[in-house]
């Protein structure tokens, strides 16, 4: 808990949440393969932990002035929380995962001799696939021109030349070349590491010398951007120099593996400069967020399928445009299709009444079918503007490939807003009926991309409400300006919650309104789900609120500064974290508002970044079937006795009792779609 004793530490509940990511991997009752892909995701999300948030914590520390120890003690507590989970990893994979293959005849070769059987199949493999990738380069000659990029990874070779011993840097072509080899014999399905394919015909490498030794390595630098707070006169090249630079930030880790000869391993970190680089032990194979690619499929090992449903039901003779006036339709993904909003997309683009179509950004597939849509569009004379968030981090260079493509296309690109992002999930087609025009927008709590809305939980808003399209028209047209707002007062948004103007005041005035119905007895409740929560402002309001007698139920599914249960301060609040086979990823926020519920939903977390450097937006709900849906899912969710955890003071992960019959929420609320696919917002 942070030093004030009022919020736990952003960084140790995100490594709780990692931590309970991690802990899906060890439950036996959970497919053998999705055991494996937890793993990956473990692995991934701590690789981005140190590129990230590990730079900040160690920047901390450096200013921590005297007397004032919890900086320090918070990137202690970090590390020894990271020490142990990683040993929770290992063994995982050895005692679990490992020999779980090997019973259902899969040999994943782990740090273990490889038989002679299929060494002449791995060494024509290496010949014929591997070796043109590689490339060495000797340590401890002058002016080594050498730069390890970030998480890439290398071997460090140490050879016998007769007259003297060499150190040499060989990379792991992982990013050319599967990570994995499989081959099946006698029935048994074999998969290697590259790594060992390379360790077993590294002399291949080196004719003439004896390979003595060979050590796996890694480096993790900063991701952070460096941004100016000001326009150039080309944003995207800006952006495009600074990404570049970010696989040659400053080294926060270097992970290696145990057994590098002292001599060795100083020569390296001084010739590489990893001086200020965390250096740590690992085991001989690292990148183990690779397990995402694992090679073998198996129907058996796996989640059974749950095929989407499709939803809404339109009438053959009616296009979707047509459907949506005068209606909203809310879609939940990934349990119903995709497809609905692909076709708000090309419907936009061929519809011949449509005239303009509007919409912001921020993470796209990488091989986007909507953004292609609106390429259609404007090769078809529609106008088309594009709000594209170049500052998404880890998606700047697809996003200036996109953005390229588009204003190349005729679209009108507008880039980013000073000091700010834009986060917000909005869209917005107008159209022309006689001599009216209509607008049919999307309002949703994720990103526009096909690819992730397969296994991102969100909802998506489709309406037509003049209420609620007005503003979304208005919001659109100032970001079209690219200024940072002068004044919150500039919109007065009445219907939108948007960041930067009126957001965190009316979730401020909408909590308000709970305790002062609470006072006056009244029913008073707060139930709220999100990504992340960390904003001190809300929270100490929502402790406000629970001191008032409000019954506070989240469900937080990653940071949560908030600390619930504590006596006098938060005994009204509950927190829950649910991770499932989906990830969780929308936000709805419920306030009882004395028994007549008020539902919004929308793109903001309750985070810093979120408050004071995005533009967000969320909106409310009005139509009552989809009221009552949102109501019944988020009941589901806080029903969930099997994947649903606590999380208390400490920022544990307790499971939540179960009591009367299992309900396991991301399957309840499938089945729940499911056998209502034909009634409309249900």
């Amino acid at each position: 808990m942070a030093n004030d004793n009022l919020f736990n530490d952003r960084d140790l509940s995100w490594l709780s949440f990692n931590g309970r990511v991690l802990a899906e991997a060890t439950k036996t009752e959970v497919p053998l393969l999705e055991r494996i892909k937890f793993l990956s995701i473990f692995s991934s999300n701590l690789d981005e932990f140190y590129r990230v948030r590990m730079p900040v914590l160690a920047a901390l520390q450096k200013i921590t002035s005297d007397g004032d120890e919890a900086n320090t003690a918070n990137l202690q507590q970090a590390r020894d929380t990271i020490l142990a989970q990683q040993q929770l990893f290992g063994k995982t994979l050895l005692s679990q995962i490992i020999p779980e293959l090997r019973q259902n005849s899969i040999h994943l070769f782990y740090n273990e001799q490889i038989p002679d059987k299929y060494k002449p199949l791995l060494t024509a493999y290496f010949y014929s696939d591997v070796l043109g990738f590689l490339q060495s380069v000797y340590v401890g000659v002058n002016d080594i021109n050498f730069f390890p990029q970030n998480n890439q990874l290398y071997f460090l070779v140490t050879l016998d030349g007769g007259d003297k011993a060499e150190t040499v840097i060989v990379n792991i072509p992982s990013d050319k070349v599967p990570r994995f080899y499989t081959t099946e014999l006698n029935g048994e399905t074999a998969v290697f590491f590259l790594d060992d394919i390379m360790r077993l015909n590294l002399d291949l490498l080196f004719p003439g010398k004896t390979v003595k030794g060979c050590y796996s390595f890694k480096i993790t630098r900063d991701a952070e951007l460096d941004l100016k707070d000001e326009y150039t006169s080309d944003v995207a090249e800006q952006v495009e120099k600074q990404l570049n630079k970010r696989d040659q930030g400053l080294a926060t880790r270097f992970l290696f593996e145990p057994g590098i000869p002292m001599h060795s391993l100083n020569l390296t970190t001084e010739q590489l400069g990893l001086a200020n680089a965390v250096s740590v032990e690992g085991g001989r194979y690292h990148n183990l967020k690779d397990f995402a690619d694992f090679p073998v499929k198996n129907a058996a090992l796996s989640y059974n399928r749950w095929p989407s449903v499709a939803y809404p039901n339109i009438p053959d003779d009616t296009t979707l445009l047509q459907y949506l006036d005068g209606r909203d339709v809310l879609l939940n993904v990934p349990y119903q299709s995709y497809h609905s909003i692909l076709r708000f997309f090309n419907e936009a683009a061929t519809h011949p009444d449509v005239e303009e179509v509007y919409i912001t950004l921020y993470r796209v597939a990488r091989e986007s079918k909507i953004v292609n849509a609106l390429i259609s569009a404007a090769k078809s004379g529609k106008k088309v503007t594009v709000m594209i968030e170049l500052k998404a981090r880890f998606d700047e260079a697809n996003n200036i490939k996109w953005a390229r493509k588009m204003k190349d296309a005729g679209v009108r690109i507008i880039y980013s807003i000073t000091a700010l992002k834009v986060h917000a999930k909005v869209a917005l087609v107008k159209r022309r009926d006689g001599d009216r025009i209509k607008y049919t927008g999307l309002l949703a709590t994720g990103n526009f991309n096909e690819s992730t809305a397969s296994f991102y939980t969100d909802h998506i808003l489709m309406t037509s409400n003049p209420a609620l399209t007005r503003e979304m028209e208005l919001l659109l047209l100032f970001l079209a300006k690219r200024q940072k707002p002068p004044s919150p007062e500039l919109i007065p948004f009445g219907e939108l919650l948007v960041s930067q103007f009126n957001l965190q005041r009316r979730f401020l005035e909408l909590i308000d309104n709970e305790i002062a119905n609470a006072q006056q007895g009244l029913p008073a409740s707060i139930t709220m789900k999100m990504n992340n929560l960390e904003e001190k402002v809300l929270i100490s309001k929502l402790y406000d609120a629970s001191r008032a007698g409000v019954k506070i139920q989240l469900i937080v599914r990653g940071i949560c500064c908030i600390v619930p249960g504590v006596t006098g301060m938060s005994d009204n609040i509950i927190v829950r974290r649910i991770v499932d086979r989906y990830l969780e990823h929308g936000r709805v926020f419920i306030f009882e508002n004395g028994g007549d519920k008020q539902v919004y939903m929308g793109s903001a977390d309750w985070m810093n970044r979120n408050i004071y450097r995005r533009i967000e937006v969320c909106f409310p709900v009005y139509d009552a079937g989809i009221k009552a849906q949102i109501l019944h899912l988020i009941d589901l969710q806080l029903q969930d006795n099997v994947q649903a955890v606590y999380i208390d003071e400490a920022m544990s992960n307790t499971p939540v009792e179960r009591q009367g019959d299992a309900v396991r929420s991301q399957q309840a609320i499938y089945e729940f779609l499911k056998n209502n696919k034909h009634e409309e917002n249900i």
